[in-house]
């Protein structure tokens, strides 16, 4: 693709990046035959080709973004399908998250947009924040049907009171700041991030991370200065939010890369692993020392189940037989190229794993996508279960406590976290929420 930006554009790091990727594009189209939001839509411009031809546009043009830009830019999931199938290596998640930074800069949205926007990035990220929501939107959950309207506005509201849980588990005192111990012989020290909504939604994910990488000899290390990976504010084009998000991490990791030293960052959250394994990227252009220690901390990252691989996990109970779904996150498989492993340790834990068809296409969650674009979200969900029921399995295994809340919610399927499972197989409780043995 060519391309016609000044030496003085260029001179900006971020659009000197985003011009080698349109210079990647051959145009060839690949990429629109696993969109989801082009096989729904069939419109080109809600295509990664089509996307590309419009961020390329608006950003030669240094001007402010359009509405026809924005609209078909906020319909792009992020699921980075097409780069699994891009011929050319273009790297689109860089290219997009550029594109949702110069909009958020230059575009002033509808006013309830932009309120909703922003209370999603100030109350998503924090725990205590996220709860009480949660909690409110509980007692409104029942209301859902009586807002009014058709407009987007009415859609988003009624959505996220659709997804919200009549009630949040409680959370224990594994996920505070603490060194859980090896148990037996110490083969090693990782650190565990724990996230933001996930230690609402579903702190047995943590729990269960916590309780099997101990017992296969490593100290687990909870910092008290971590927080959110910073994921959610930078998808909404939130770049100083993002960013203050990932100075923390990034410090609080280094304190202990110096000090006692760790193994690994595991984290059981894929949306989050893409984004930890990219730090160094986001933060090449920081001063000082940022971008040395960001480049260390993405290095480090690993999902649970690279770590589970690397630690030798081995099964102790004897095998269930349970026929599993194997839900593919699209950030595991398309985001971090993991697609064998965690398909390999259910299997080693005597599951049967059954993979969908349609394993390449999004589940409609991606984030806060579910809650901004409910319309798509509900038909990727739909499609998504579908082609789950049809492998027969009653249980749905998968890595992202979005994509699990998305296919467990109203007239969903049980879906646990893989991480559950194996911690189940290997002494651990039976995940909460499975279908009793005799439905199994």
């Amino acid at each position: 693709m060519q391309t016609s930006f000044t030496p003085a554009q260029l001179a900006d790091p971020d659009t000197r990046e985003s011009n080698t990727i349109l210079r990647s594009c051959v145009h060839c189209g690949f990429c629109t035959a696993t969109c989801p939001t082009f096989v729904l839509l069939g419109d080109e411009l809600d295509s990664p080709r089509g996307r590309i031809y419009l961020i390329k546009d608006m950003l030669e043009g240094g001007k402010p973004a359009t509405e026809q830009v924005v609209r078909h830019v906020d319909r792009c999931l992020s699921c980075l399908s097409c780069m699994t199938t891009c011929p050319s290596g273009v790297n689109y998640m860089h290219l997009v998250d550029h594109a949702r930074n110069y909009i958020e800069r230059t575009y002033i949205r509808p006013w309830p947009e932009r309120m909703l926007r922003r209370a999603l990035g100030v109350l998503l990220p924090y725990p205590r924040r996220f709860r009480m929501a949660m909690r409110a939107a509980a007692l409104a959950r029942p209301l859902r049907g009586l807002v009014p309207g058709r407009s987007m506005t009415a859609k988003r509201l009624r959505a996220m009171l659709a997804l919200a849980p009549t009630s949040l588990p409680k959370s224990g005192n594994m996920q505070g700041p603490q060194v859980h111990r090896a148990k037996g012989q110490r083969r090693g020290r990782v650190a565990l991030l724990t996230g933001c909504a996930q230690k609402v939604l579903a702190p047995s994910i943590n729990e269960a991370t916590i309780r099997l990488l101990t017992r296969m000899g490593l100290d687990v290390v909870v910092t008290a200065e971590q927080g959110c990976c910073g994921a959610l504010n930078h998808h909404m084009g939130q770049h100083d939010a993002a960013m203050a998000l990932m100075r923390g991490n990034i410090e609080a990791w280094t304190r202990e890369m110096e000090g006692e030293g760790l193994d690994a960052i595991v984290i059981n959250a894929s949306g989050c692993g893409t984004t930890v394994k990219d730090y160094g990227f986001m933060c090449r252009t920081e001063s000082g020392d940022l971008p040395a220690k960001a480049a260390a901390v993405s290095a480090l990252a690993k999902d649970i189940s690279e770590v589970l691989v690397q630690f030798g996990y081995a099964p102790t109970r004897p095998p269930t037989g349970l026929d599993v779904a194997y839900h593919a996150a699209c950030s595991l498989q398309h985001g971090q190229k993991i697609t064998a492993a965690p398909k390999q340790l259910l299997a080693k834990a005597g599951f049967h794993v059954r993979e969908p068809a349609e394993p390449h296409i999004c589940c409609g969650s991606a984030g806060t996508y579910n809650l901004l674009q409910p319309e798509i979200a509900s038909q990727l969900r739909t499609r998504k279960l579908e082609n789950l029921r049809r492998t027969g399995a009653r249980v749905v295994a998968g890595g992202n406590i979005g994509c699990l809340t998305q296919l467990s919610g109203e007239g969903g399927l049980p879906a646990v976290h893989t991480v559950e499972l194996l911690d189940w197989m290997a002494g651990g409780p039976r995940p909460a929420g499975m279908p009793a043995p005799s439905e199994s």
